[in-house]
Formats: structure tokens, C-alpha cells, sequence
């Protein structure tokens, strides 16, 4: 039995999220019929470290897989990749590693982008892949904002109702806020994060930048401790899984 380590990029439009699920198609189940078709039918596990949303992308989702039949990191790449050919899924990178790495549990930060195209004019080839935002955002008061986020907080407030961590306390590491050209890009980092978390400090943030909140409505709202508290909950479209930082 031999342990691969995967890195994945994917477009999230087509897919419920990551993780399988009965209601509609999931990068995971992909993956793991890819896995059946070259195996001739074996049931192989693929576990991610981190479960996207629906609609939401990857740049470097990582997982891992078991294998019995001896195969190269390069064979199990070109196979996936073969089979995924249909799929907006890229497997680009494979490696093996030993049976005590854990896609899930391994992982020490996880690093999350969303992307705003902060423009009047619509979005073409970006539909879909950020946010369309019309009016100028104050890129430069909304990262003042952000700094209140960074550290050890009870994130209630910003945590999706259906959110299944055991505690809404999380450590934000960073979160800082660039524009670059017609875009406004979020940059955030955490050993973990609460369903919707970024999603809803973006929401959150894009009113900071359109002169509607201010900084310390962002306080008020994270003190507050409560959902009805959010000033605004980001749609998936421009947030991407960057990359995973794991254990040395």
C-alpha cells in the first residue's frame, strides 16, 4: 500500500463543493471515479485537506489517496489527469509520501484568496470566477478593518448557521486587503477557518470599502457575537483555496 499526496487545482461552478454528496456532482466523488476507472473498478478514498463550497475554486486543494497496486507518483498523475479530462479539474502534482501524512489532519495553515473585480463594467471570461463589485472600494480602509480580524476571536458573527466546528473560537494569522489594477484581492491565512468565515469577513469588508461601515462597525459586529450581526455574506465566486502548509 502505498500513500500519494495530491495537489488540485479546480473552477468550483460545476460542483457542490468538495466534499461527495448526494445532492449533485463534487470534486471529491471526480476524483475518486477517476481513481475506479483506471483500477478496473477498486474503491479508493481520496481525503482533502480543507471542504470548499459550492462554487468555490482551488488553486492548491491538497489531498491524499492509499493505493495497493504499484504505480509512480508520474503514472498516478497522468492517469488521473486522463480520466479527469472532462472535469475543469487539474491534478498538478503528485507525490509519495508515507502513511503518516494526512491531507486533513497534517495540515498547520490553510491560505485563501478572494478576488473582487471592482470595475463598472461586467464581468466576461471572469464571470464566475470573482465577484463583480460596481462602485470604487477604499481597498486601503478595508485592510485597516481587517487588522481588528487578525488573532484569536469568537467568530460567531461571521460563522454560517449550519457551520459544524465544535467552537467558533478561531486564530486569523493574516488577512490583508491589495488592489491590483481592476481588482481588490483578500488574502487570508489561519490553521483553520468556520463555514462561510472568509465569505462572510469579505461580505463584511465590502461594505468598509463602499463607505457604508466603518472600522469600528467591524468591531461591533465581531463583539457582538451573533450572526444577525453580519453585514453581508460574499456569493463563492471569487474565492479560492490557495495553498496548505503542512507539518516539517
Amino acid at each position: 500500500m502505498q500513500r500519494f499526496k495530491l495537489t488540485i487545482e479546480y473552477d468550483g461552478r460545476p460542483y457542490v463543493g468538495w466534499q461527495r454528496q448526494e445532492n449533485g456532482p463534487s470534486v471529491q466523488a471526480a476524483i475518486e471515479e477517476a481513481c475506479r476507472a483506471f483500477t478496473h473498478g477498486e474503491d479508493i478514498r481520496v481525503m482533502g485537506s480543507g471542504r470548499t463550497d459550492a462554487g468555490v475554486h482551488a488553486l492548491g486543494q491538497v489531498a491524499h489517496l492509499d493505493l495497493e497496486r504499484d504505480m509512480t507518483a508520474d503514472g498516478l498523475q497522468g492517469a488521473l489527469n486522463h480520466h479527469l479530462r472532462r472535469e475543469p479539474i487539474s491534478i498538478v502534482a503528485v507525490e509519495a509520501v508515507s502513511e503518516e501524512f494526512n491531507a486533513r489532519f497534517s495540515a498547520v495553515k490553510r491560505h485563501y484568496i478572494y478576488k473582487i473585480l471592482n470595475r463598472r463594467a461586467p464581468a466576461s471570461f471572469q464571470k464566475g470566477l470573482m465577484w463583480h463589485v460596481k462602485p470604487l472600494l477604499d481597498h486601503e480602509a478595508m485592510h485597516e478593518a481587517a487588522q481588528l480580524l487578525i488573532g484569536q476571536h469568537d467568530f460567531t458573527t461571521f460563522r454560517h448557521v449550519r457551520c459544524q466546528a465544535k467552537s467558533p473560537v478561531k486564530t486569523m494569522d493574516y488577512l490583508s486587503i491589495e488592489r491590483v489594477g481592476e481588482e481588490v484581492h483578500i488574502h487570508a491565512g489561519a490553521r483553520s477557518f468556520l463555514h462561510h468565515q472568509i465569505r462572510s469577513i469579505t461580505g463584511t469588508l465590502k461594505m468598509v470599502g463602499e463607505g457604508n461601515w466603518s472600522a469600528s462597525d467591524v468591531k461591533a459586529a465581531l463583539d457582538a457575537r451573533d450572526r444577525s450581526r453580519l453585514g453581508l455574506n460574499a456569493p463563492p465566486d471569487g474565492l479560492y483555496f490557495r495553498k496548505v502548509e503542512f507539518e516539517t
